[in-house]
């Protein structure tokens, strides 16, 4: 882990310069809270109740920064309603959740007591660990899926636009983004197929390569239809028809990919033009044979057409499969792609695990590296507060002297707060990184050298009064 070099004095002040001490820049403590639920604690319809995807910019603002909460990012999907938060102040942290909940269920005109079932909370490095799993698509219903991303990169993007974030969640979040980018890189994990209908659109680009030629057509305007359509949309395909029993179903759907809906009674007429039809009807028998299809494949010249059966019953003559120029893909074919695909995701899916536990530990470290930076910086301010208060009373002594003289005494107290300061610098960061001692050491060197101005009494380091101090260090 590389950290800010610590600031070094400056080699001359200039005249006037203000020796009065700087407000203190201890940083004050911050913790990371992620509020969420998501499809495996809330159903559909609770999912839907407290969706804040719906929220004008204002609403999307649920939670308002403050005294008590730094920053914050609301991320909301069909499956999931996140929001990280980081809490700043005194005994602040604590009241995190409570305020996010509350701020949250009134944006959606419910009551705390309504959402709270159905919400989990990761504090601290569990919600670093959390978010890097979200991010990376391992705690999604499809694990490897890769909207996700896309959307938590478009909640930061809303959260930047209404200065939400800072320091914290603009670090944690570009970490995030650099970790799912590294989990794909590294692993296979989003590879391979895991639904019927993307495994469908995958085997079509087996066969077809590259898409943006060819024609599909729907067979059937149901779920299963619609999701083959986004795939095949996604893999860049030229043109979608739709042909459905239902007319105003098919025209609905073909409207949505700006396809074309085909009449049900033209279904064997138009699909002379499609290279790739996927049939998903509810229909009990099978409607496309054998027969018809020899007819088709003359007016196409024998050029190859491949067919995805995803219904059950089937809808499509298994002696399709014998014809020339002709392959067939009924749904177990498909699933055994998709068993295949999702054993050599979950092996994969260890692997990138391994890589958002060691990126979290690696961004805890930074986070705890904020505590020890303004400490660095307030005891040097100190230092050079002292060095320039006796030269300013040297030199009143001592009358004025040319300007060569002056620079060397300044030079002199740089070197002396650099290499009297170096030691304590050098001992704080060796400490730092040691389980517990770091927070332990930075308290002490801020009470020893009063780097918070506070007011001490005279007997507050009294070691018959303060027992349990003693041998502190």
């Amino acid at each position: 882990m590389t950290r800010n070099p610590e600031p070094t004095p400056r080699a001359a002040y200039p005249a006037g310069h203000n020796t009065h001490p700087a407000k203190p820049t201890k940083n004050m403590d911050q913790e990371i809270y992620l509020i969420g639920l998501n499809h495996r604690t809330a159903s559909v319809e609770v999912r839907e109740r407290f969706a804040l995807t719906d929220c004008t910019v204002l609403e999307q603002g649920v939670v308002p920064t403050g005294d008590d909460i730094s920053e914050v990012v609301i991320l909301s999907t069909c499956n999931r309603v996140e929001i990280m938060a980081v809490g700043t102040g005194s005994g602040a942290p604590e009241r995190v959740p409570e305020r996010v909940l509350d701020c949250w269920a009134a944006a959606r005109g419910q009551k705390r007591c309504d959402l709270e079932p159905f919400v989990y909370v990761h504090k601290g490095i569990d919600a670093v660990r959390h978010l890097f799993s979200v991010a990376s698509s391992l705690d999604s219903m499809v694990v490897g899926e890769p909207q996700i991303l896309g959307q938590l990169k478009d909640a930061y993007r809303k959260a930047v636009g209404r200065n939400a974030t800072r320091v914290v969640l603009n670090r944690l979040l570009h970490k995030a983004f650099s970790v799912a980018k590294r989990v794909r890189t590294e692993t296979a994990v989003a590879s391979s197929a895991v639904s019927i209908s993307y495994a469908a659109v995958e085997l079509a680009k087996r066969i077809f390569g590259e898409m943006s030629q060819y024609k599909a057509m729907l067979v059937g305007a149901g779920e299963m239809a619609e999701l083959a359509a986004t795939h095949l949309l996604n893999s860049g395909i030229r043109e979608i028809m739709v042909a459905n029993r239902t007319f105003e179903r098919g025209l609905q759907l073909a409207k949505q990919f700006k396809g074309e809906a085909v009449l049900f009674q033209d279904l064997f007429v138009r699909l002379a033009e499609a290279d790739i039809v996927i049939s998903s009807t509810g229909a009990h028998e099978p409607i496309i044979r054998a027969r018809d299809i020899k007819d088709v494949l003359k007016r196409r010249k024998n050029r190859p057409m491949f067919f995805i059966d995803i219904a059950v019953p089937r809808d499509i003559d298994p002696d399709v499969n014998n014809l020339d120029n002709v392959y067939l893909y009924d749904i177990d074919d498909l699933k055994e792609v998709v068993e295949e695909n999702m054993a050599q995701r979950r092996d994969e899916a260890a692997k990138a695990r391994s890589i958002v536990e060691e990126e979290a530990g690696n961004f805890a470290k930074w986070l705890k590296s904020l505590d020890l930076q303004p400490t660095i910086v307030d005891l040097l301010r100190r230092s050079e507060r002292i060095a320039q208060d006796e030269l300013a009373r040297t030199l009143k002594r001592i009358g004025p002297v040319d300007e060569p003289t002056r620079e060397a005494l300044q030079a002199m107290l740089c070197a002396i707060v650099k290499k009297v300061n170096h030691e304590p610098i050098t001992f704080l960061k060796r400490r730092f990184d040691e389980e517990e001692a770091g927070t332990r050491y930075i308290d002490i060197t801020r009470r020893m050298f009063n780097l918070d101005c506070d007011d001490v009494p005279e007997d507050a380091h009294s070691d018959r009064k303060h027992p349990q101090q003693r041998d502190d260090a």
